[in-house]
């Protein structure tokens, strides 16, 4: 009985020994894929990440950086946050075909390691002013002495050559491929994918404290920690041309519902429509001289649905200055970091909304013209024909239906003459002979 307990209890502490995994087994390597512009979504992506993995037994910390680059503020808080991380950080510039341009230059160097797929590029990191221009002499030179600064506190351990190249990204704009920033020294990997990066990482040591001991990286599993929901909804957002169609489709829907009130559906989608856009022309270093024109369009738009008889010449005019005011904002260097806007895309809603414009200008004129059909004034000028004789009242046929009427003199008027109808009053019809000259000539009784 005592063997029987003993193997009973020997065999529970290796099924509990085999049900509870290891340190080891819940060890793994951290991917953030940091696809975009840098913008506070992707601030918010990647200090969540780092978060998670100082409490996860993370081993590595891999931001696979792809960006066009984005806003200076942002990109120091992104610097600030890996530099401080307590898990060693490197970011890969991946995978093929992608570029750390502009502030993404910055972010590459301030892991603990630097890397970069074959066919990538890293550089191109002038400054420029919040509207996408080019800064001032005295601005340009204040901005260039702060980032070169960082940079150069950043590639500190690296080479002279690669700080020198490095410093030049931001002075004159210089952009160098992966086999370049390899051998001048400014990144440690040239890696084909993350796996192959994994592989040559493993064993070595990053400079993220003085007692930092060699990565062990073999055999342990990669989890990609993906956006949130809200914070792919704000990064999408940070895209001028969607921010472009929000906008300029937001406002005309608001018009419409004041043009003719009593739904909700087209109002309340245009304030949400106009709101999200907000919110991209606040991320956005736009020219707000745009914002000039996209104000007229909207003056245009109202006196459009105000002023009966244009023909949508007002529309159209509205048209063209909201493309005007959609160029001017989103066409400079600047916006061109965060995808920037294709002229054809703006013509051709320009085409589309003046065409509508037009289309529908045209139809409320001629509604406007057009005689009502309901009520006493939609009676007025209808032809009808004499059922029983007008002496002077009687019986008339008017839009197939049966109508007491009188003449208009007095006059008798026979059966099956057409008249028309020039006043009513009481529901009985004042009318007239369509044609005189065809009356019989037969006295009023």
């Amino acid at each position: 009985m005592a063997r029987l307990t003993l193997i009973l209890i020997a065999a529970m502490l290796l099924m509990a020994l085999w049900a509870t995994p290891s340190r080891a087994a819940d060890r793994y390597i951290m991917v953030v894929d940091a696809d975009g512009a840098i913008v506070p979504a992707m601030e918010n992506y990647i200090d969540r990440a780092l978060d998670k993995a100082e409490k996860d037994d993370v081993a590595l910390v891999i931001i696979q950086l792809d960006t066009p680059g984005g806003s200076v503020l942002t990109t120091e808080e992104i610097i600030q946050r890996i530099r401080g991380a307590e898990v060693p950080v490197v970011v890969y510039v991946g995978p093929r075909g992608a570029m750390a341009a502009s502030a993404g230059a910055l972010i590459t160097m301030s892991g603990h390691a630097a890397a970069m797929a074959p066919e990538t590029v890293i550089g191109a990191a002038s400054p420029i002013d919040g509207s996408g221009s080019d800064l001032n002499e005295t601005a340009d030179k204040k901005a260039k002495e702060i980032l070169t600064a960082n940079m150069r506190s950043l590639t500190e351990t690296r080479p002279s050559e690669a700080q020198a190249m490095a410093v030049a990204m931001i002075t004159d704009a210089e952009a160098i491929t992966a086999t370049e920033a390899l051998e001048l020294g400014l990144i440690d990997y040239i890696a084909s994918d993350i796996d192959d990066l994994i592989a040559q990482m493993d064993g070595a040591s990053l400079p993220l404290s003085a007692s930092s001991s060699p990565l062990a990286l073999n055999g342990l599993q990669t989890r990609t920690v993906e956006m949130s929901l809200i914070e792919t909804l704000l990064l999408i957002l940070t895209d001028p041309t969607l921010v472009y169609l929000l906008l300029s489709t937001g406002i005309i829907l608001i018009i419409l519902e004041f043009r003719a009130p009593g739904g909700w559906v087209a109002g309340t989608l245009g304030a949400v429509m106009v709101v999200l856009s907000l919110y991209g022309l606040g991320q956005l270093p736009i020219n707000y001289l745009g914002l000039i024109f996209v104000g007229l369009a909207v003056g245009l738009f109202i006196m459009e649905m105000s002023i009966p008889g244009t023909q949508g010449g007002l529309t159209v005019a509205a048209a063209v200055s909201l493309a005007v005011g959609g160029l001017i904002m989103f066409n400079n260097s600047a916006v061109r970091q965060f995808g920037g806007i294709s002229v054809i895309f703006i013509v051709g809603q320009t085409i589309t909304l003046a065409g509508l414009g037009a289309v529908v200008g045209i139809w409320l004129t001629r509604t406007l013209k057009r005689q009502p059909m309901l009520g006493n004034q939609g009676m007025l000028g209808m032809v009808g024909v004499v059922r029983h004789p007008l002496n002077p009242q009687g019986l008339v046929m008017v839009n197939g239906e049966r109508w007491k009427a009188e003449t208009a003199d007095g006059l008798y008027i026979d059966v099956d003459i057409p008249v028309r109808v020039v006043k009513m009053k009481n529901l009985v019809l004042e009318v007239e002979p369509v044609d005189p000259v065809e009356m019989p000539n037969k006295p009023k009784h």
